[in-house]
Protein backbone atom coordinates (compact mmCIF):
# COMPACT_ATOMS: atom_id res chain seq x y z
CA UNK A 1 0.00 0.00 0.00
CA UNK A 2 1.52 3.39 -1.22
CA UNK A 3 1.59 6.58 1.37
CA UNK A 4 -0.68 9.38 0.39
CA UNK A 5 1.98 11.86 -1.06
CA UNK A 6 2.77 8.83 -3.47
CA UNK A 7 -0.87 7.84 -5.02
CA UNK A 8 -1.53 11.68 -5.29
CA UNK A 9 1.97 11.55 -7.26
CA UNK A 10 0.20 8.16 -8.86
CA UNK A 11 -3.10 9.94 -9.79
CA UNK A 12 -1.23 13.02 -11.24
CA UNK A 13 1.31 10.75 -13.55
CA UNK A 14 -1.92 8.40 -14.73
CA UNK A 15 -0.34 5.51 -13.14
CA UNK A 16 -3.36 4.85 -11.14
CA UNK A 17 -7.12 6.16 -10.73
CA UNK A 18 -9.03 6.72 -8.01
CA UNK A 19 -11.49 4.34 -9.38
CA UNK A 20 -8.63 1.30 -9.63
CA UNK A 21 -7.80 2.59 -5.77
CA UNK A 22 -11.50 2.09 -4.43
CA UNK A 23 -11.82 -0.73 -6.85
CA UNK A 24 -8.85 -2.77 -5.39
CA UNK A 25 -10.14 -1.82 -2.09
CA UNK A 26 -13.84 -3.01 -2.72
CA UNK A 27 -11.89 -6.28 -3.89
CA UNK A 28 -9.14 -6.66 -0.56
CA UNK A 29 -12.48 -6.48 1.35
CA UNK A 30 -14.86 -8.73 -0.82
CA UNK A 31 -11.67 -11.50 -0.43
CA UNK A 32 -11.26 -10.73 2.98
CA UNK A 33 -14.84 -11.36 4.07
CA UNK A 34 -14.84 -14.47 2.13
CA UNK A 35 -11.49 -15.99 4.01
CA UNK A 36 -12.05 -18.30 6.67
CA UNK A 37 -10.56 -15.37 9.78
CA UNK A 38 -12.00 -12.38 8.17
CA UNK A 39 -10.48 -9.09 9.90
CA UNK A 40 -14.10 -7.38 10.04
CA UNK A 41 -12.78 -4.18 9.98
CA UNK A 42 -15.49 -2.60 7.52
CA UNK A 43 -19.30 -2.65 8.49
CA UNK A 44 -19.88 -1.91 5.13
CA UNK A 45 -18.44 -0.14 1.78
CA UNK A 46 -20.21 2.88 0.81
CA UNK A 47 -21.93 2.07 -2.92
CA UNK A 48 -21.55 5.80 -3.75
CA UNK A 49 -17.41 5.81 -3.49
CA UNK A 50 -17.26 4.48 -6.95
CA UNK A 51 -18.96 7.04 -8.37
CA UNK A 52 -17.32 9.80 -6.63
CA UNK A 53 -13.92 8.05 -7.62
CA UNK A 54 -15.43 8.83 -11.08
CA UNK A 55 -16.15 12.12 -10.67
CA UNK A 56 -12.83 12.63 -9.04
CA UNK A 57 -10.57 11.02 -12.31
CA UNK A 58 -12.75 13.28 -14.32
CA UNK A 59 -11.66 16.56 -12.62
CA UNK A 60 -7.85 15.23 -12.96
CA UNK A 61 -8.19 14.52 -16.76
CA UNK A 62 -9.68 17.43 -17.04
CA UNK A 63 -7.20 19.69 -15.72
CA UNK A 64 -4.10 17.68 -16.90
CA UNK A 65 -5.52 18.63 -20.26
CA UNK A 66 -5.79 22.30 -19.77
CA UNK A 67 -2.65 22.49 -17.81
CA UNK A 68 -4.08 23.20 -14.09
CA UNK A 69 -3.20 19.97 -12.52
CA UNK A 70 -1.05 21.77 -9.68
CA UNK A 71 -3.89 24.03 -9.29
CA UNK A 72 -6.29 21.05 -9.24
CA UNK A 73 -4.19 19.74 -6.27
CA UNK A 74 -3.52 22.78 -4.34
CA UNK A 75 -7.54 23.89 -4.21
CA UNK A 76 -8.32 19.97 -3.28
CA UNK A 77 -4.89 18.20 -1.89
CA UNK A 78 -6.59 14.70 -1.20
CA UNK A 79 -8.43 14.31 -4.65
CA UNK A 80 -9.22 10.69 -5.49
CA UNK A 81 -7.86 9.65 -2.28
CA UNK A 82 -10.00 7.01 -0.51
CA UNK A 83 -10.54 6.89 3.42
CA UNK A 84 -11.99 4.71 6.09
CA UNK A 85 -14.38 5.95 8.46
CA UNK A 86 -15.41 5.00 12.19
CA UNK A 87 -18.76 4.09 12.57
CA UNK A 88 -19.74 6.53 15.60
CA UNK A 89 -18.58 9.47 12.99
CA UNK A 90 -21.84 10.77 10.38
CA UNK A 91 -21.82 10.23 6.67
CA UNK A 92 -24.82 11.43 4.81
CA UNK A 93 -27.07 9.13 3.59
CA UNK A 94 -25.42 6.00 5.13
CA UNK A 95 -25.74 4.19 8.15
CA UNK A 96 -24.56 4.61 11.57
CA UNK A 97 -24.74 2.64 14.89
CA UNK A 98 -21.75 2.86 16.70
CA UNK A 99 -21.59 -0.86 16.66
CA UNK A 100 -24.91 -1.03 18.61
CA UNK A 101 -27.75 -3.00 18.12
CA UNK A 102 -29.91 -0.07 19.45
CA UNK A 103 -29.45 1.72 16.16
CA UNK A 104 -29.76 -1.01 13.67
CA UNK A 105 -30.73 1.39 10.53
CA UNK A 106 -30.45 4.68 11.68
CA UNK A 107 -28.97 6.42 8.58
CA UNK A 108 -26.83 10.13 8.98
CA UNK A 109 -29.00 12.62 7.85
CA UNK A 110 -25.75 15.06 7.13
CA UNK A 111 -21.96 15.03 7.10
CA UNK A 112 -19.73 15.23 10.22
CA UNK A 113 -17.30 18.18 9.93
CA UNK A 114 -14.55 16.32 9.52
CA UNK A 115 -16.27 14.35 6.90
CA UNK A 116 -17.39 17.52 5.41
CA UNK A 117 -13.72 19.04 4.96
CA UNK A 118 -12.30 15.57 3.67
CA UNK A 119 -14.66 15.68 1.22
CA UNK A 120 -14.14 19.46 -0.05
CA UNK A 121 -10.38 18.24 -0.14
CA UNK A 122 -11.14 15.96 -3.09
CA UNK A 123 -11.15 12.67 -0.32
CA UNK A 124 -13.25 9.63 -0.77
CA UNK A 125 -15.27 8.14 2.50
CA UNK A 126 -14.89 4.40 1.25
CA UNK A 127 -16.93 2.96 4.04
CA UNK A 128 -17.78 2.34 7.87
CA UNK A 129 -15.19 0.77 10.37
CA UNK A 130 -16.21 -1.48 13.38
CA UNK A 131 -15.68 -0.24 16.52
CA UNK A 132 -16.87 -1.08 20.50
CA UNK A 133 -19.93 -0.20 21.12
CA UNK A 134 -20.31 3.31 21.53
CA UNK A 135 -16.26 3.61 21.23
CA UNK A 136 -16.73 1.80 25.22
CA UNK A 137 -13.78 -0.63 25.11
CA UNK A 138 -9.69 -1.32 24.47
CA UNK A 139 -10.09 -4.55 21.95
CA UNK A 140 -13.20 -3.83 19.61
CA UNK A 141 -14.59 -7.24 21.22
CA UNK A 142 -17.70 -5.53 22.49
CA UNK A 143 -19.36 -4.48 18.93
CA UNK A 144 -22.73 -6.28 17.79
CA UNK A 145 -20.94 -7.00 14.90
CA UNK A 146 -18.52 -9.08 16.22
CA UNK A 147 -14.57 -8.40 17.28
CA UNK A 148 -12.20 -7.04 14.68
CA UNK A 149 -9.28 -9.40 14.70
CA UNK A 150 -5.66 -8.20 14.30
CA UNK A 151 -4.10 -8.14 10.25
CA UNK A 152 -0.41 -8.99 11.67
CA UNK A 153 -2.32 -12.28 13.34
CA UNK A 154 -6.17 -13.00 13.19
CA UNK A 155 -5.87 -14.82 16.92
CA UNK A 156 -4.78 -11.15 18.42
CA UNK A 157 -7.17 -8.64 18.78
CA UNK A 158 -6.97 -5.18 16.81
CA UNK A 159 -7.41 -2.74 20.08
CA UNK A 160 -9.92 -0.27 20.32
CA UNK A 161 -12.62 1.39 20.42
CA UNK A 162 -11.21 2.09 16.99
CA UNK A 163 -10.10 -0.96 16.18
CA UNK A 164 -11.80 -1.37 12.90
CA UNK A 165 -10.46 1.90 11.58
CA UNK A 166 -6.73 0.81 12.38
CA UNK A 167 -6.90 -3.27 11.05
CA UNK A 168 -8.49 -1.16 8.08
CA UNK A 169 -5.33 0.73 7.36
CA UNK A 170 -2.70 -1.94 9.13
CA UNK A 171 -4.84 -4.47 6.70
CA UNK A 172 -4.08 -1.97 3.66
CA UNK A 173 -7.35 -1.70 2.76
CA UNK A 174 -7.80 1.89 3.27
CA UNK A 175 -4.81 4.76 2.84
CA UNK A 176 -5.71 6.32 6.35
CA UNK A 177 -8.58 6.44 8.37
CA UNK A 178 -10.11 8.69 11.05
CA UNK A 179 -11.59 7.24 14.83
CA UNK A 180 -12.34 8.73 17.65
CA UNK A 181 -10.57 8.82 20.95
CA UNK A 182 -11.50 9.51 24.38
CA UNK A 183 -9.12 7.64 26.73
CA UNK A 184 -6.57 6.19 24.10
CA UNK A 185 -8.84 4.86 21.37
CA UNK A 186 -7.07 5.96 18.57
CA UNK A 187 -3.40 5.32 19.73
CA UNK A 188 -3.98 2.26 21.27
CA UNK A 189 -5.15 0.43 18.15
CA UNK A 190 -2.18 2.34 16.36
CA UNK A 191 -0.02 0.43 18.26
CA UNK A 192 -1.40 -2.88 18.34
CA UNK A 193 -1.53 -2.73 14.45
CA UNK A 194 1.49 -1.01 13.93
CA UNK A 195 0.64 1.75 12.41
CA UNK A 196 0.66 5.89 13.27
CA UNK A 197 -2.13 6.85 15.00
CA UNK A 198 -2.66 10.96 16.07
CA UNK A 199 -5.05 12.23 19.21
CA UNK A 200 -4.44 16.45 18.59
CA UNK A 201 -5.35 18.66 21.17
CA UNK A 202 -8.86 18.77 22.02
CA UNK A 203 -10.69 21.38 19.54
CA UNK A 204 -8.35 20.78 16.89
CA UNK A 205 -11.11 18.68 14.87
CA UNK A 206 -14.20 19.39 15.19
CA UNK A 207 -17.08 17.12 16.99
CA UNK A 208 -20.10 17.93 15.22
CA UNK A 209 -21.55 14.87 14.24
CA UNK A 210 -19.77 12.60 15.91
CA UNK A 211 -21.87 10.89 18.28
CA UNK A 212 -20.72 11.28 21.63
CA UNK A 213 -19.11 9.07 24.56
CA UNK A 214 -17.41 11.65 27.48
CA UNK A 215 -17.77 15.14 25.65
CA UNK A 216 -15.50 17.04 27.61
CA UNK A 217 -12.49 14.30 26.36
CA UNK A 218 -13.64 13.16 22.81
CA UNK A 219 -11.81 13.94 20.20
CA UNK A 220 -11.49 12.66 16.39
CA UNK A 221 -8.01 11.08 15.81
CA UNK A 222 -6.04 10.17 12.69
CA UNK A 223 -4.36 6.65 11.46
CA UNK A 224 -1.74 5.73 8.86
CA UNK A 225 0.92 4.25 7.55
CA UNK A 226 3.62 7.57 8.08
CA UNK A 227 3.41 10.51 9.74
CA UNK A 228 2.94 12.32 6.43
CA UNK A 229 -0.35 10.45 6.01
CA UNK A 230 -1.71 11.96 9.17
CA UNK A 231 -0.60 15.49 8.45
CA UNK A 232 -2.15 15.43 5.20
CA UNK A 233 -6.03 14.97 6.63
CA UNK A 234 -5.08 16.69 9.41
CA UNK A 235 -4.08 20.00 7.71
CA UNK A 236 -7.63 20.09 5.91
CA UNK A 237 -9.96 19.25 8.39
CA UNK A 238 -8.32 20.98 11.56
CA UNK A 239 -9.80 24.44 12.39
CA UNK A 240 -12.50 26.32 14.16
CA UNK A 241 -16.36 25.15 13.38
CA UNK A 242 -19.57 27.27 13.83
CA UNK A 243 -21.17 24.09 15.13
CA UNK A 244 -18.54 23.04 17.72
CA UNK A 245 -17.87 25.64 20.37
CA UNK A 246 -15.30 23.75 21.84
CA UNK A 247 -13.75 23.60 18.34
CA UNK A 248 -10.31 25.40 17.81
CA UNK A 249 -7.63 26.80 15.08
CA UNK A 250 -4.44 24.89 15.00
CA UNK A 251 -1.17 27.52 14.53
CA UNK A 252 1.11 25.97 11.70
CA UNK A 253 -1.35 24.34 9.39
CA UNK A 254 1.24 25.48 6.92
CA UNK A 255 3.96 22.72 7.60
CA UNK A 256 1.47 20.35 7.62
CA UNK A 257 0.78 20.73 4.17
CA UNK A 258 4.30 19.58 3.02
CA UNK A 259 5.70 17.76 6.30
CA UNK A 260 9.51 17.81 7.11
CA UNK A 261 11.93 16.16 9.73
CA UNK A 262 12.52 18.27 12.12
CA UNK A 263 15.60 20.09 11.81
CA UNK A 264 17.44 20.20 15.66
CA UNK A 265 17.05 16.80 17.31
CA UNK A 266 19.87 18.03 19.68
CA UNK A 267 17.77 20.44 20.89
CA UNK A 268 14.82 18.33 22.06
CA UNK A 269 14.11 18.12 26.05
CA UNK A 270 11.99 15.29 26.50
CA UNK A 271 10.35 14.25 30.11
CA UNK A 272 9.49 10.80 31.31
CA UNK A 273 7.51 10.46 34.22
CA UNK A 274 8.85 8.20 36.88
CA UNK A 275 4.97 7.21 37.18
CA UNK A 276 5.40 5.07 34.20
CA UNK A 277 8.81 3.89 34.50
CA UNK A 278 7.43 1.94 38.15
CA UNK A 279 4.39 0.73 36.49
CA UNK A 280 3.81 -2.96 37.81
CA UNK A 281 2.62 -5.19 34.99
CA UNK A 282 4.58 -3.70 32.04
CA UNK A 283 5.55 -6.40 29.60
CA UNK A 284 9.33 -6.96 28.97
CA UNK A 285 9.19 -6.43 25.16
CA UNK A 286 7.43 -2.85 26.00
CA UNK A 287 9.82 -2.17 28.56
CA UNK A 288 13.03 -3.21 25.93
CA UNK A 289 11.04 -1.23 23.34
CA UNK A 290 11.15 2.04 26.00
CA UNK A 291 14.54 1.40 26.22
CA UNK A 292 15.99 1.32 22.77
CA UNK A 293 13.20 4.72 22.02
CA UNK A 294 15.15 6.56 24.81
CA UNK A 295 18.70 5.27 23.54
CA UNK A 296 17.62 6.50 19.67
CA UNK A 297 17.00 9.91 21.48
CA UNK A 298 19.67 10.20 23.12
CA UNK A 299 21.86 8.91 20.05
CA UNK A 300 20.33 12.49 18.10
CA UNK A 301 21.61 14.57 20.90
CA UNK A 302 17.80 14.76 22.76
CA UNK A 303 18.03 15.37 26.83
CA UNK A 304 15.93 13.48 28.73
CA UNK A 305 15.03 13.55 32.39
CA UNK A 306 13.04 11.22 34.59
CA UNK A 307 10.35 13.63 35.82
CA UNK A 308 8.29 13.12 39.38
CA UNK A 309 4.21 13.63 38.77
CA UNK A 310 2.42 11.69 41.16
CA UNK A 311 -0.92 13.28 40.02
CA UNK A 312 -0.71 11.01 37.08
CA UNK A 313 -0.74 7.57 39.66
CA UNK A 314 -4.98 9.19 40.03
CA UNK A 315 -5.09 9.90 36.10
CA UNK A 316 -7.01 6.13 35.81
CA UNK A 317 -9.21 6.97 38.53
CA UNK A 318 -10.21 10.43 37.51
CA UNK A 319 -10.37 9.57 33.41
CA UNK A 320 -13.37 6.75 34.03
CA UNK A 321 -15.25 8.80 36.48
CA UNK A 322 -15.62 11.67 34.83
CA UNK A 323 -15.84 9.23 31.43
CA UNK A 324 -18.76 7.18 32.57
CA UNK A 325 -20.71 9.94 34.06
CA UNK A 326 -20.58 12.13 30.66
CA UNK A 327 -21.47 8.54 29.24
CA UNK A 328 -24.65 7.85 31.23
CA UNK A 329 -26.07 11.39 30.38
CA UNK A 330 -25.01 11.61 26.96
CA UNK A 331 -26.82 7.78 26.47
CA UNK A 332 -30.69 8.66 27.76
CA UNK A 333 -30.82 10.04 24.75
CA UNK A 334 -31.15 6.14 23.30
CA UNK A 335 -34.39 5.64 25.29
CA UNK A 336 -36.93 4.11 22.03
CA UNK A 337 -38.72 7.95 21.98
CA UNK A 338 -36.06 10.08 21.09
CA UNK A 339 -33.71 7.86 19.51
CA UNK A 340 -32.84 4.26 19.30
CA UNK A 341 -34.85 1.21 17.82
CA UNK A 342 -38.02 0.73 19.88
CA UNK A 343 -39.18 -1.98 22.22
CA UNK A 344 -42.75 -1.69 22.91
CA UNK A 345 -45.12 -4.44 24.67
CA UNK A 346 -47.06 -2.47 25.35
CA UNK A 347 -47.28 -1.91 28.84
CA UNK A 348 -46.19 1.85 29.23
CA UNK A 349 -43.91 4.10 29.09
CA UNK A 350 -41.45 2.91 31.79
CA UNK A 351 -41.46 -0.36 30.56
CA UNK A 352 -40.87 1.20 27.29
CA UNK A 353 -37.89 2.85 28.33
CA UNK A 354 -36.46 -0.50 30.08
CA UNK A 355 -37.02 -2.72 27.22
CA UNK A 356 -35.76 -0.83 24.57
CA UNK A 357 -32.48 0.15 26.67
CA UNK A 358 -32.48 -3.80 27.79
CA UNK A 359 -32.65 -4.96 24.37
CA UNK A 360 -30.65 -2.46 22.37
CA UNK A 361 -27.08 -2.28 24.62
CA UNK A 362 -24.79 -4.65 24.98
CA UNK A 363 -23.34 -5.59 28.30
CA UNK A 364 -20.06 -3.46 28.60
CA UNK A 365 -22.22 -0.08 27.84
CA UNK A 366 -24.97 -0.93 30.11
CA UNK A 367 -21.89 -1.70 32.83
CA UNK A 368 -20.71 1.94 32.13
CA UNK A 369 -24.21 3.52 32.12
CA UNK A 370 -24.96 2.07 35.58
CA UNK A 371 -21.44 2.44 37.00
CA UNK A 372 -22.19 6.94 35.87
CA UNK A 373 -25.47 6.81 37.17
CA UNK A 374 -24.16 5.38 40.13
CA UNK A 375 -21.51 8.12 40.64
CA UNK A 376 -24.03 11.30 40.07
CA UNK A 377 -26.73 10.06 41.82
CA UNK A 378 -28.34 11.94 44.85
CA UNK A 379 -26.31 9.81 47.10
CA UNK A 380 -23.28 11.45 46.13
CA UNK A 381 -24.93 14.24 44.69
CA UNK A 382 -22.41 15.04 42.27
CA UNK A 383 -19.54 14.85 44.21
CA UNK A 384 -17.29 12.07 43.21
CA UNK A 385 -17.72 13.86 39.29
CA UNK A 386 -16.56 17.11 40.37
CA UNK A 387 -13.62 15.33 42.38
CA UNK A 388 -12.44 13.80 39.37
CA UNK A 389 -12.88 16.94 37.69
CA UNK A 390 -10.36 18.56 40.26
CA UNK A 391 -7.94 15.86 39.54
CA UNK A 392 -8.23 16.54 36.05
CA UNK A 393 -7.98 20.34 36.40
CA UNK A 394 -4.71 19.48 38.45
CA UNK A 395 -3.43 17.46 35.84
CA UNK A 396 -3.30 19.99 33.02
CA UNK A 397 -1.75 22.31 35.31
CA UNK A 398 0.91 20.14 35.91
CA UNK A 399 1.44 18.87 32.69
CA UNK A 400 1.20 23.25 31.16
CA UNK A 401 3.65 23.23 33.73
CA UNK A 402 6.11 20.50 32.95
CA UNK A 403 5.82 21.96 29.07
CA UNK A 404 7.52 25.24 29.88
CA UNK A 405 10.79 23.51 30.32
CA UNK A 406 10.32 20.32 28.03
CA UNK A 407 8.93 19.41 24.90
CA UNK A 408 7.76 16.25 24.68
CA UNK A 409 7.03 13.59 27.28
CA UNK A 410 7.58 9.79 26.27
CA UNK A 411 6.17 6.72 27.34
CA UNK A 412 4.95 3.50 26.03
CA UNK A 413 1.37 3.66 24.51
CA UNK A 414 0.08 0.57 26.31
CA UNK A 415 1.86 -1.68 28.81
CA UNK A 416 1.90 -5.46 26.85
CA UNK A 417 1.27 -5.76 23.38
CA UNK A 418 -1.72 -7.12 21.37
CA UNK A 419 -3.69 -9.59 23.22
CA UNK A 420 -5.75 -13.05 22.25
CA UNK A 421 -9.09 -12.45 21.29
CA UNK A 422 -11.21 -13.40 24.43
CA UNK A 423 -8.35 -12.98 26.72
CA UNK A 424 -10.14 -10.15 28.59
CA UNK A 425 -13.02 -9.66 27.39
CA UNK A 426 -14.64 -10.91 30.77
CA UNK A 427 -12.32 -9.17 32.68
CA UNK A 428 -13.39 -5.37 32.85
CA UNK A 429 -10.73 -3.66 34.96
CA UNK A 430 -8.10 -5.59 33.09
CA UNK A 431 -9.17 -4.11 30.04
CA UNK A 432 -9.53 -0.83 31.57
CA UNK A 433 -6.03 -0.44 32.15
CA UNK A 434 -4.97 -0.88 28.53
CA UNK A 435 -5.58 3.05 28.95
CA UNK A 436 -2.91 3.25 31.73
CA UNK A 437 -0.33 5.30 29.73
CA UNK A 438 -3.07 7.06 27.06
CA UNK A 439 -6.07 8.91 29.78
CA UNK A 440 -3.48 11.69 30.87
CA UNK A 441 -3.35 13.20 27.25
CA UNK A 442 -6.98 13.01 27.12
CA UNK A 443 -7.43 14.73 30.82
CA UNK A 444 -4.78 17.42 29.81
CA UNK A 445 -6.33 17.99 26.36
CA UNK A 446 -2.96 17.77 24.60
CA UNK A 447 -1.73 16.27 21.57
CA UNK A 448 -0.11 12.81 21.21
CA UNK A 449 1.31 10.64 18.84
CA UNK A 450 1.66 7.03 18.70
CA UNK A 451 4.75 5.57 16.55
CA UNK A 452 5.60 1.62 15.60
CA UNK A 453 8.27 0.78 17.58
CA UNK A 454 9.58 -2.37 17.06
CA UNK A 455 8.04 -6.19 17.54
CA UNK A 456 7.17 -8.48 20.99
CA UNK A 457 9.38 -11.87 20.64
CA UNK A 458 7.37 -13.29 23.46
CA UNK A 459 3.73 -12.80 22.18
CA UNK A 460 4.08 -13.67 18.36
CA UNK A 461 6.22 -10.60 17.32
CA UNK A 462 2.91 -8.40 17.52
CA UNK A 463 3.50 -4.72 17.11
CA UNK A 464 4.67 -2.43 19.95
CA UNK A 465 4.00 1.50 20.01
CA UNK A 466 5.65 4.48 21.51
CA UNK A 467 4.21 7.74 22.14
CA UNK A 468 5.52 11.34 21.88
CA UNK A 469 3.46 14.16 23.70
CA UNK A 470 3.63 17.80 23.39
CA UNK A 471 1.79 20.62 24.54
CA UNK A 472 -1.48 21.86 23.33
CA UNK A 473 -1.52 22.39 19.49
CA UNK A 474 1.89 21.14 18.88
CA UNK A 475 0.61 18.46 16.36
CA UNK A 476 3.49 20.14 13.81
CA UNK A 477 6.57 19.91 15.97
CA UNK A 478 5.19 16.03 17.14
CA UNK A 479 4.95 15.03 13.10
CA UNK A 480 7.83 16.43 11.93
CA UNK A 481 9.59 14.49 14.88
CA UNK A 482 7.73 11.20 14.26
CA UNK A 483 9.12 12.13 10.79
CA UNK A 484 12.63 12.07 11.82
CA UNK A 485 11.36 8.29 13.34
CA UNK A 486 10.15 7.09 10.61
CA UNK A 487 12.89 7.68 8.21
CA UNK A 488 15.52 6.03 10.08
CA UNK A 489 12.88 3.29 10.63
CA UNK A 490 11.20 2.70 7.74
CA UNK A 491 10.37 -0.90 6.71
CA UNK A 492 10.95 -2.35 10.18
CA UNK A 493 7.19 -3.97 10.08
CA UNK A 494 6.21 -7.19 10.30
CA UNK A 495 4.52 -9.57 7.34
CA UNK A 496 0.93 -10.11 7.73
CA UNK A 497 -0.07 -13.54 8.27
Amino acid sequence: MYTINETIEALKSGTTSSVALVKKSFETFEADKASEKPLNAFLELYEDALTKAEIADKEIAEAKANGSLDALFEKKPLLGVPFANKDNISSKGHKLTCGSKILTGYVAPYNATVIDRLEKAGAIPLGRCNQDEFAMGSSTEYSSYGATRNPINREYVSGGSSGGSAAAVSGNQALFSIGTETGGSVRLPASYCGIYGLKPTYGVLSRWGVVAYGSSLDQVGIMGHSPSDIAAPLACMAGVDFYDDTSADLPGVEKLKELKPYADMSSLKIAIPKQFLETKGLDADVQSAFNETRAWFESKGAKIDEVDLPVLDASIASYYVIALSEAASNLSRFDGIRYGNRVDNGKGYDELYVDTRSDGFGPEVKRRIVIGNYVLSEQFSGDTYKKGMTVRARIQREMAKLFESYDIVLAPTCPTPAFKLGQKVDDPLEMYLSDMYTVFVNLARIPSINVPAGNAKETDNMPIGMQFAGPMFSEAKLLEIAQVWEEDHKGCGVPLK
